[in-house]
């Protein structure tokens, strides 16, 4: 028996685990998949606590230290705003802080946010009493490092996961022992608009090509049309389900990359439990922190960069707006233009900018004269290359505004193409034909 096996009978209750916990703390919560929820049921029980500040990005499951009877007690800071903190940071009682992905961890170690407390949820620890942060190593081998006291959740069904993404049991405080299956993201069959974006963006990756790919349904369309590809790579700041069978039937080999070739990396992953057994263990795949996998400057040496970004609205100058619907925070920054400017600086690179023609059940078009009124810029214009909806791709890079303006109106919602050059013609004085 190794000398941690008994890691189990130093387990303690959740609230044992929190007593540490005072007033006006500042504390990380571990994400994504790696949520530590049963740790936050307990937060919320120490009816004691006031002012304790909470910074986060994505959570899943019940957050109830959002909810408002709990105002003045837990204040909620979103680093990237999931659906559970939406409302709260819409009602003025949860913030948002607009950052880069890839500066959160700097956040933490140059202790411009101070943390008394991270709160994990880790893989069990191995003989040599290593457990890892398994589904998200994100910002939070940061906040570890950079926390005063680490609280876990030791959750038996958390995938041990290789990389950069190592904690030892004597780093943390406290901890409980869980053994529950990890929140899954069942993917929904792609609309027949999504599928279309499928095949448009399928044809623009070549053999060889490096791809980054989030998580939704028109990443998991694209996925899906890559079966005849040989040679992708995989440098990304997540992943999901979609990628398990290019792996399997050897599509996604790692072969022609430059950084960390022969394995896929990333800094979290989001999906099913076989996803969460695929990662378990497996070598072929490194979890390594936000900084270094969407570190620019690393991305770019990756030969064929295929960076593929989701957007909320563009308007006719190239303008991607993606972390808001107007001023209502919707998401966040992200890791897009680290990852559309990475592929724009690579060799071959294509970024790729990915959209449905028309949102609210085809009464809005996401491409528009002109952003809502305190949208959020996310992607300038200036990086701005590829935009693919159902109706077609195009390329906006070295385009005039007049230029850009009649590509995006090709790729429209045939229903609001007039309406769209009626507007150019108002706004910029020219006239488009058609």
């Amino acid at each position: 028996m190794h000398p941690h096996a008994d890691w189990k009978s130093r387990a303690v209750s959740p609230a044992d685990a929190l007593s540490v916990i005072n007033s006006g703390d500042r504390v990380f919560i571990h994400g994504a998949a790696a949520t530590p929820t049963p740790l936050l049921d307990a937060l919320v029980e120490r009816t004691e606590l006031e002012n304790v500040r909470l910074y986060h990005l994505h959570l899943e499951g019940a957050c109830h230290f959002l909810e408002p009877q709990h105002e003045g007690r837990f204040h909620s800071t979103s680093l990237f705003t999931g659906p559970s903190a939406r409302t709260a940071v819409a009602e003025g009682r949860a913030d948002f802080m607009p950052i880069f992905l890839k500066d959160i961890p700097r956040l933490f170690r140059s202790h411009t946010v101070r943390l008394d407390v991270a709160l994990l949820q880790v893989s069990p620890p191995d003989r040599n009493g290593m457990c890892t942060l398994g589904t998200s190593v994100d910002a939070a081998l940061a906040a570890s490092d950079s926390a005063l006291v680490v609280i876990a959740e030791i959750n038996e069904r958390m995938p041990r996961t290789h990389g950069h993404a190592m904690i030892p049991l004597s780093r943390i405080t406290a901890y409980i022992a869980t053994d529950r299956p990890l929140p899954g993201h069942p993917a929904p069959p792609p609309t027949q608009e999504e599928s279309l974006i499928g095949e448009h963006i399928a044809a623009l990756v070549e053999d060889r090509a490096t791809l980054q790919l989030g998580i939704g349904a028109i990443p998991n369309a694209v996925l899906a049309r890559l079966g005849n590809k040989f040679d992708l790579g995989v440098h990304t700041e997540m992943f999901s389900d979609g990628i398990i069978p290019l792996v399997e039937n050897g599509v996604i080999t790692n072969r022609y990359k430059k950084i960390h070739a022969g394995r896929i990396v990333t800094s979290f992953a989001m999906g099913s439990q076989r996803l969460y057994d695929f990662v378990d263990d497996n070598l072929f795949v490194e979890f390594h922190p936000c900084d270094r996998t969407n570190d620019t400057a690393l991305i770019r040496k990756n030969d064929k960069v295929t960076a593929v970004n989701s957007a909320l609205e563009i308007d006719l100058t190239g303008q991607i707006c993606a972390d808001s619907i107007g001023t209502r925070i919707y998401s966040g920054i992200g890791g897009q233009m680290d990852f559309i400017h990475g592929a724009a600086l690579s060799e071959g690179g294509k970024p790729i900018i990915a959209l449905p023609a028309t949102a609210a059940n085809g009464t809005i078009s996401r491409i528009a004269p002109t952003l809502k009124l305190g949208a959020g810029v996310v992607t300038s214009r200036g990086h701005v290359h590829w935009v693919v909806t159902e109706f077609g791709a195009v390329n906006l890079h070295g385009k005039t505004l007049r230029e850009r303006a009649e590509l995006l109106i090709s790729i429209a919602h045939p229903d609001f193409r007039s309406e769209l050059r009626r507007s150019v013609a108002e706004i910029r004085h020219f006239v488009l034909p058609g």
